[in-house]
């Protein structure tokens, strides 16, 4: 499914931007003060449930509440990734190296969400419960105020990922990744990672405003029917 032109998948290699959007709107400074805006409003309002969160996962596993991930941005510059942890301290990285290298491939199907594997172990009680929720990706909040990441972009990836992409994957790191995207609100557990890698270009070649305001409204109901289930 695509935002973009009725539903249809517009082509990637078209760098025009969404029809009836002028170019002359400066996208940059109107998407870092949205940014900014929502996530700084975002931070005040989720405080309480963040604490929560915080506590619980202290509580019920040992080890930090949050996880520190190093993760490839715009530009191909690394940073440091907050999220709630929502695995043991003592998982194994190589066992989602390995999924995430036979997805690529060809020789597994993507379970809820293309970077999770069904019925992971590895994941702790309450970590299902906020993987599910998308509530673990809360504290990336902390990365939009310091401009790591945008609201909307495509997914931030680790390194070892960088280097399975085709070549043709290349400019989606010329904009900031996001909480958010166009992969995530179009049947992401449906879609094989190089359609998702499309979605990403498709995103880059027509990002707006607009879109990445579509994009945002999208995600919620988006979120409720992975957490339905």
């Amino acid at each position: 499914m695509s935002l973009l032109r009725g539903g249809r998948e517009a082509p990637v290699s078209r760098p025009d931007p969404v029809r009836g959007v002028s170019r002359a709107i400066p996208v940059g400074r109107v998407k870092r003060a949205m940014d900014l805006t929502f996530a700084f409003t975002g931070v005040v309002l989720a405080a309480p449930l963040l604490l929560v969160i915080y506590a619980w996962i202290r509580l019920t596993s040992p080890g930090p509440g949050l996880f520190r991930q190093v993760r490839v941005g715009a530009g191909r510059r690394e940073f440091v990734m907050y999220k709630f942890r929502t695995m043991r301290t003592d998982a194994d990285p190589k066992v989602h190296a390995d999924y995430v290298r036979r997805l690529m491939a060809g020789e597994v199907k993507p379970v809820d969400g293309l970077y999770k594997l069904d019925n992971d172990a590895r994941i702790t009680r309450a970590g299902r419960f906020l993987r599910r929720t998308s509530l673990d990706e809360l504290p990336q909040l902390l990365n939009v105020l310091r401009g790591d990441m945008s609201l909307v972009g495509p997914r931030p990836v680790l390194s070892f990922e960088v280097e399975l992409f085709p070549d043709w994957a290349a400019r989606r790191f010329e904009v900031q990744p996001g909480l958010t995207g166009l992969w995530q609100v179009s049947g992401r557990n449906q879609l094989t990672m190089v359609q998702g890698l499309r979605l990403d270009l498709e995103y880059v070649a027509h990002q707006s405003i607009w879109l990445d305001l579509l994009i945002m409204i999208k995600t919620l109901p988006a979120v409720l029917g992975r957490s339905a289930r």
